[in-house]
């Protein structure tokens, strides 16, 4: 008694796997275009060009500005390399970089918090939400402004 199993061929099992890998594909640059639009929007708000959040080290150079950071700062990535101290100080100066931009966009520590561990859902509310930019790290930039036109009157 010869029984016939049926064993799909190797090539209806690669045609899967391409279609399903050609599937998440698709869906990850769909991804990606929506976070360069949000990135793009979120640093036209905050009064910078929108095309300097697609260049790879400068875009952190403007977001560190926009959140009232120096861009010294940045620095602190060459430290990852350092095992554990690295990291500790990569993971800390990112915890600053979302309160401080937070705080920038007038929202508080639980933006924050929202910021750090789901930056794509909040940059993205950031950027296509009714916030506004306050400042750099939630300071006021037409303070000085105000101040000296007072000066002037006097």
């Amino acid at each position: 008694m010869g029984y016939d199993y049926y064993y799909p061929s190797d090539y209806a099992m690669a045609a899967g796997i391409t279609a399903f890998f050609g599937v998440y594909m698709v869906i990850l640059i769909a991804i990606v275009v929506i976070q360069i639009v949000a990135m793009w929007k979120l640093y036209t708000k905050a009064g910078e060009k929108g095309w300097k959040s697609i260049i790879p080290i400068y875009n952190y150079v403007i977001l560190f500005k926009i959140s009232g950071l120096s861009p010294w700062l940045l620095l602190i990535f060459l430290v990852t390399i350092i095992p554990f101290v690295g990291w500790i100080a990569d993971v800390a100066l990112m915890a600053v970089l979302a309160y401080k931009l937070a705080k920038s966009f007038g929202k508080d520590g639980a933006w924050a918090v929202g910021l750090y561990f789901l930056p794509s859902i909040f940059y993205m509310i950031l950027a296509f939400g009714s916030s506004t930019y306050v400042g750099p790290g939630g300071e006021p930039t037409n303070v000085v402004a105000t101040t000296s036109s007072k000066e002037e009157e006097n």
